[in-house]
């Protein structure tokens, strides 16, 4: 225990240097990074998994706020980002992953480390990407060369991107047979080298679906490819996440969402449109409402009713109260059933609009909070108490970071096979993502067992545990899966609309990962029915990022880049707003 506490230490001492950095990254090498002469493996290895966890997980806000999955605070797109806001990612790439990645390759493969070094090439290659994914042309042949390239200059996207593919294929053909020893601690695959080969060939099948709008042939064959190989990310055992400890502090170990809601802050406002979706956007064939049966593991709810709060703790912006009548014109065009201010009235769902810049009322008891999965928080059990309790109820926040799922993997082949003809059936994996992902959802019920095993009476006089009575039943899933096939085949002959049921389904498994809302959102313009910005004008849709200002403003080659900018892969032929 006092190793692992030291290898946090010391990974958190890492970061904080390289956020604290003031110099040009490429000029000097940092004093506190560890240097290959002093390095212990398995110390660096360990803080090239921590570090590239806290990229992803400190990175994905901003993204999944773009796309509805989170809250935008600003009236305008311009307003919302700043070059300040991915500072942390480029330092922490540049300064603390890549760096520590290529020290580490220069012991393993020297000395036959081959676990160590595949693993570590898969993970540098998967930041690679999300850097091109996020800001579009980034230093790549010419970073990390020390005062031999004082200001390296941007390589293009499709690059960068080609060369983290070929860097997942080294890793690969390292891991593939190999008889090395294991790291002494990998908290994503345990060592098993096989394990990481199959998140390598996934990040390949990821990377050729992101790139089908602008080589169709090249993705669909990639594609056929991997899935003929038939190894990549398929069952929850092979999920590519981060696991989350229950310890409040020296180090706090908890997930971001737990930390956000359950300490005595007010956290973060929810996307009304993302409730909204999962509590009242979907319809049956038949003309039913149809509720997502993961809507009490994603969100729990402090209130009973939301729009029968006392006007002071309301920011609708266009009306006082949260009427339904006050939506905006603009919206209309969209859906009319859009949320505004609240997701709907008669029930405690309460977060705020897309773009909605208003300042910030006494409302912290009335938020809706981030709930049981993926962040270890409280499922939801009709008991509307407030969540700011020192973080000590619900799952203690030991959730996940959902890196890529199986759920995912489904959705992205069914996509690739309705898009571009792959040899899978769309329908198929549609039905195997949501279950897949339902499943993992209604895991988390393990970390909360007394609460799912409490007696409750309701008002009419009806008893049972709280599994039985709020929690998800297989004949719940099954008739959610049936519902949505339902839809699907109802839209036969209509692509775009089949299509749009498909990447709604993978948007609401995807809580928890704003890279993965940001991409599939760029990448098809679906769903169709997203929540427009508050305001009618807002300015146009970031189809990409500020380049970080830490990179511009003391690299000679670099200059900053527009919103508006498109990342090599979109060719420009969605809508979005």
């Amino acid at each position: 225990m006092k190793l692992i506490n030291y290898i946090l230490f010391i990974a958190a001492l890492l970061l904080f240097a390289t956020a604290c950095e003031t110099t040009e990254l490429d000029l000097l090498d940092n004093p506190n990074a560890i240097t290959p002469d002093k390095a212990s493996i398995n110390d660096l290895y360990n803080n090239i998994q921590l570090t590239f966890q806290s990229i992803y997980a400190n990175s994905e806000y901003a993204p999944g706020a773009a796309a509805r999955m989170y809250h935008a605070g600003a009236f305008t797109y311009q307003a919302f980002t700043t070059p300040e806001d991915l500072n942390f990612l480029w330092n922490a790439a540049y300064a603390g992953l890549f760096p520590d990645v290529d020290a580490l390759l220069v012991i393993a493969e020297d000395k036959g480390f081959a676990i160590h070094a595949g693993s570590a090439k898969i993970m540098k290659a998967y930041t690679m990407m999300l850097l091109v994914d996020l800001l579009g042309n980034v230093p790549n042949t010419e970073a990390i060369k020390g005062t031999d390239v004082i200001s390296p200059k941007a390589d293009g996207g499709d690059q960068v991107y080609a060369a983290a593919v070929s860097l997942l294929d080294e890793a690969i053909a390292q891991l593939q047979g190999t008889t090395a020893p294991a790291p002494e601690s990998d908290i994503f695959y345990n060592g098993k080298a096989s394990s990481w080969i199959t998140a390598a060939k996934t990040l390949k099948l990821k990377a050729a679906l992101s790139q089908r709008l602008i080589k169709k042939a090249e993705a669909t064959a990639t594609i056929n490819s991997i899935i003929s190989g038939g190894d990549f990310i398929d069952t929850p055992a092979e999920d590519f996440q981060f696991n989350y400890g229950a310890q409040r502090t020296n180090p706090n170990s908890r997930h971001r969402y737990y930390n956000n809601h359950y300490e005595i802050g007010d956290g973060d406002y929810l996307s009304t449109y993302f409730m909204w979706l999962l509590l009242a956007d979907k319809v049956s064939v038949g003309g039913q409402p149809i509720v997502d049966p993961r809507i009490r593991y994603y969100f729990y709810r402090k209130i009973e009713k939301a729009d029968e709060q006392d006007e002071t703790t309301y920011s609708c912006h266009f009306s006082a109260l949260p009427d339904q009548s006050a939506q905006p014109n603009h919206w209309k065009s969209i859906d009319p059933r859009l949320p505004y201010c609240i997701v709907m009235s008669g029930n405690g769902y309460s977060g705020r609009d897309h773009l909605n810049g208003e300042g910030i009322p006494p409302d912290g008891q009335t938020r809706t909070s981030y709930g049981l999965y993926p962040g270890g928080g409280q499922f939801d059990d009709d008991t509307y108490q407030d969540t700011r309790k020192n973080g000590a109820t619900g799952g203690l926040g030991k959730g996940i970071l959902p890196i890529m799922m199986s759920s995912f993997v489904d959705f992205m082949r069914a996509e690739a096979a309705l898009t571009l003809g792959t040899t899978d059936n769309a329908r198929t994996l549609l039905e195997g993502g949501i279950r897949k992902s339902i499943a993992k959802v209604v895991s988390f019920e393990s970390l909360v067992p007394t609460t799912m095993s409490r007696n409750v009476k309701l008002r009419d006089g009806s008893e049972g545990t709280v599994k039985d009575l709020y929690g998800t039943s297989q004949e719940d899933i099954d008739k959610y899966v049936a519902d949505i096939l339902a839809i699907y085949d109802a839209a036969a002959g209509n692509t775009n609309a089949q299509l749009n049921i498909i990447i709604k389904e993978f948007y609401i498994a995807a809580w928890g990962n704003g890279f993965e809302a940001y991409n599939m959102y760029r990448r098809t313009g679906f769903p169709s029915n997203i929540q427009p910005g508050l305001e009618p004008e807002v300015g146009p849709f970031p189809r990409s990022f500020f380049l970080p200002s830490d990179h511009v403003s003391r690299n000679a080659t670099a200059t900053q880049k527009l919103l508006t900018d498109r990342v090599f892969w979109d060719d420009g032929s969605t809508k979005l707003y």
